[in-house]
């Protein structure tokens, strides 16, 4: 048996840049870290030629064509595996809708595990390239790259896509332990109970893209920006750009927000958020919020509607945590 740990992340600046409809012609970027929380993969092999996958349902088939799992359909296929194996993907936090990038975080977690049973070694750029190859090209989603990148990197980081070649560039951000506790203390997570397909959603980013260019522009600039704060220390500044940023995320699609979400929103802020964003494509999931420690309390009695999610910011990308094979 082999358990992939591949860590969930929060996309903090810079999302939509991703899209490969605009950064191929314009460049784009991000700043975007793994949490502590998790997608755990375990694949093991069977005595009969069944293909078996555990998720939300559990299919037991007689070949890969059969599997309405789709990513994990897609990763046997890329990965050669065609019978004679059973896999099982289980989560930190439901894991639809969420807007932590669970989707791609089980692409590059499957693809590791496959990997990993198989005996081959695979840096973190191809499991990135290869889960962005099963999302994007064979199964037509209409998303960005980061969450694979950071799903398989780990850690802060501020990744550049650029134009032409598509080339990613992906530098881990270190910061010294102080800034990194403040960090950590002051963003917080707070599960809004609304859950939406992002496909939609990101549908409508997508086809919006040209018309929303100087929009993306400016986003891009707010990440490096944020960048350069955060590897200064100055906190203060991040909560301001994360509401600068939202404000012009909003602009991307028509449902990236929506009345319950601007509410709560505006609710966190008169309560001590200096900013926020909803993570992921938006309409709902976590609310991600920074807030100065002084009012982190009073914000928690405002928003006790919500439930929290204790998180901290991840160092490792997707790892191999037990590997048993006889």
């Amino acid at each position: 048996m082999i358990i992939v740990q591949a860590p969930l992340r929060t996309s903090l600046f810079g999302g939509g840049t991703d899209f490969p409809g605009y950064y191929l012609e314009h460049g784009g970027c991000v700043l975007s870290s793994a949490i502590d929380k998790y997608i755990f993969v375990t694949i093991k092999r069977r005595f009969d030629k069944k293909l078996r996958v555990g998720w939300t349902h559990t299919e037991l088939v007689d070949s890969v064509d059969e599997l309405h799992h789709e990513l994990i359909r897609e990763a046997f296929r890329l990965t050669g595996i065609d019978h004679g194996v059973e896999i099982t993907t289980m989560g930190d936090i439901p894991s639809e809708g969420s807007g932590l990038g669970s989707s791609s975080t089980v692409t590059v977690g499957a693809l590791h595990a496959m990997y990993t049973m198989q005996r081959e070694l695979v840096v973190a750029e191809r499991l990135a390239a290869e889960a962005c190859h099963i999302e994007i090209d064979v199964l037509g989603k209409p998303i960005g790259i980061q969450d694979q990148y950071i799903a398989a990197y780990g850690g802060l980081r501020f990744m550049e896509f650029m134009p032409g070649n598509g080339e990613v560039r992906s530098t881990r951000i270190e910061l010294d332990p102080a800034t990194k506790r403040q960090l950590n203390h002051n963003l917080l997570l707070f599960y809004t109970g609304v859950t939406r397909k992002a496909d939609s959603i990101l549908a409508e980013q997508q086809s919006n893209i040209r018309s929303r260019e100087s929009v993306l522009e400016e986003m891009k600039h707010v990440a490096r920006v944020a960048c350069d704060k955060l590897q200064q220390g100055d906190m203060d500044a991040i909560g301001d750009l994360l509401h600068d940023s939202w404000l012009l995320k909003k602009q991307l699609a028509s449902k990236i927000s929506n009345s319950e979400v601007d509410d709560l929103y505006e609710l966190a802020r008169r309560a001590g958020a200096t900013g926020g964003k909803i993570a992921g494509a938006g309409g709902g999931g976590f609310l991600l919020l920074y807030c100065p420690p002084g009012r982190q309390e009073h914000l928690r009695r405002e928003l006790h509607m919500l439930q929290e999610l204790p998180f901290n910011l991840g160092q490792d990308g997707s790892k191999v945590i037990f590997d048993y094979q006889r």
